[in-house]
C-alpha cells in the first residue's frame, strides 16, 4: 500500500525529522513530528509553524476568457475580487452537492490557478475540462508544484528573513523571484495570505525542484521564533478550532453549501455555476440540517462517527469532525444537526457508551489573528 502512495518532494526531509507518516488523499504525508501534535498546534497559535501541504491539487485554467469560464462554473463570484486576489469557492454537482472546496488564484483574465483538495483534484479537473469552451485549457499540475504553509503570528518575520514579500492584504497574493528565497534562478514563488489554521500566515506555491531548499531556508530563518515543522494532525486541530470544514468529513457530495454554512461562498446573483438551480431551491426552502459546533461541558472528546442525541433515545446526527482543542483544553466537534434544533441547545454525545453533554455553538471556537492586516 505504502509503495503506491504519492510522495511529496519533501518526503526525505520528513523522514529525517522523524515524522510519523500516514496516508491522506492518496499521498504519504507527515501526521506529526517528534514534537507532537499539541506542541505543533501551540507553535502556530503563539509563534510560527511550517506545513508541507504539497498533496493539495494544482490546476491552471488558461486561455481567452479563462476567468469568465471559472466564474460560470464554480460557486463564488470572481467579480467580488480582482486579479491578484484569491477566493474560496466550491465545485458543485447538479444536485448542489459539494464535489470539492478549493481556492482560486486569479492571476489575470486568461490565467486562474485552482488549488483543490488532494483526493478530489482529478475530479475537479475532469469536470472543468468537460465544460471548457474552445480555447480554454485546464492543465493538471498536481505533481509539478509543492505548497508550503507558514502559519502563525511570527510568519511575517520568517518570510522577511528569507527575502519573500509580506504584509499584503488577506486573500491576496504576489509572485516573487525564487532568488530572493535563496533558490537561485528558476521559477518564482507565489506568496498568498491564506491558510487553514485561523492564524495570520502564508501559503507558498513553488516548483518541486525548489521546494527542498525553500523548506530548509524557512526552518533556518525561523529558529529565532521557535519555528517547528507541523503535520496534518496539528492542521486538523487548528482548522477544527476555527470550524473550517474538511471535505470527506464535514462536507461531501451529500452536503450542500447552505447546510454547510458556506452560503457566503456562493454568488447567488450569478447567472450560471455548477448546481445553481439545486442550491437556489435549498436556499428558498431552507436546509433540513446545519453544520454546527459542539463544545464539551465536561471532559469528553468527540470523534468522527460518534452519535449525537437530543435525549438518551433521540438520535440527531453523527460527529463529522471531533478532537481535543489544545487551546481550550476541551473537546470540540462539528456535526450536521437538524435545523429544527435550537441554536444554543445542549446535546449528548455517545463516547464509548457514556453520554457526555455538549453545548451547540457557532464556530469559531477560538479568536485568532487570521484577518489582521
Amino acid at each position: 500500500m505504502a509503495g503506491s502512495l504519492k510522495q511529496s518532494p519533501l518526503h526525505d526531509r520528513h523522514e529525517a525529522l522523524g515524522a510519523k507518516l500516514a496516508e491522506f488523499g492518496g499521498w504519504s504525508m507527515p501526521l506529526e513530528y517528534r514534537t507532537g501534535v499539541v506542541k505543533e498546534h501551540t507553535a502556530v497559535r503563539e509563534g510560527v509553524g511550517v506545513f508541507d501541504v504539497s498533496h493539495l491539487g494544482k490546476a491552471m485554467v488558461s486561455g481567452p476568457g479563462a476567468a469568465d469560464f471559472v466564474n460560470a462554473t464554480l460557486s463564488n463570484d470572481l467579480a467580488k475580487i480582482r486579479p491578484g486576489k484569491a477566493q474560496y469557492t466550491l465545485c458543485l454537482d447538479e444536485s448542489g452537492g459539494i464535489v470539492d472546496d478549493l481556492i482560486a488564484y486569479w492571476h489575470d483574465d486568461e490565467h486562474v490557478l485552482l488549488v483543490p483538495n488532494a483526493a478530489n483534484a482529478g475530479e475537479v479537473v475532469r469536470r472543468l475540462r468537460a465544460a471548457a469552451p474552445a480555447g480554454v485549457e485546464v492543465v493538471d499540475h498536481h505533481d509539478d508544484y509543492a505548497v508550503l504553509a507558514v502559519q502563525g503570528p511570527r510568519s511575517d518575520e520568517v518570510l522577511a528573513r528569507v527575502g519573500l514579500p509580506t504584509g499584503h492584504e488577506y486573500m491576496s497574493f504576489v509572485e516573487a523571484p525564487l532568488a530572493s528565497a535563496g533558490g537561485g534562478d528558476g521559477p518564482g514563488v507565489v506568496v498568498c495570505r491564506t491558510g487553514y489554521t485561523g492564524e495570520r500566515g502564508y501559503e507558498l506555491v513553488v516548483a518541486n525542484e525548489a521546494a527542498g531548499r525553500l523548506w530548509d531556508d524557512l526552518l533556518a530563518a525561523g529558529e529565532e521564533w521557535g519555528i517547528v515543522p507541523c503535520g496534518l494532525g496539528a492542521r486538523d486541530t487548528l482548522r477544527t478550532e476555527m470550524g473550517y470544514p474538511l471535505h470527506g468529513q464535514d462536507i461531501s457530495l451529500d452536503t450542500n453549501p447552505v447546510e454547510a454554512g458556506l452560503s457566503w461562498a456562493v454568488g447567488w446573483r450569478k447567472d450560471a455555476f455548477f448546481g445553481r438551480d439545486a442550491v437556489l431551491r435549498v436556499k428558498e426552502e431552507g436546509p433540513r440540517r446545519r453544520l454546527r459546533g459542539l463544545l464539551a461541558l465536561g471532559r469528553g472528546i468527540p470523534r468522527p462517527g460518534m452519535s449525537v442525541t437530543l435525549t438518551q433515545d433521540v438520535p440527531l446526527a453523527d460527529i463529522t469532525s471531533g478532537t481535543f482543542s489544545p487551546t481550550l483544553r476541551k473537546g470540540i466537534g462539528l456535526a450536521l444537526i437538524p435545523a429544527t434544533i435550537a441554536e444554543d441547545a445542549q446535546v449528548g454525545v455517545d463516547i464509548r457508551g457514556r453520554r457526555e453533554i455538549f453545548q451547540l455553538v457557532k464556530p469559531p471556537f477560538v479568536e485568532t489573528s487570521v484577518k489582521e492586516s
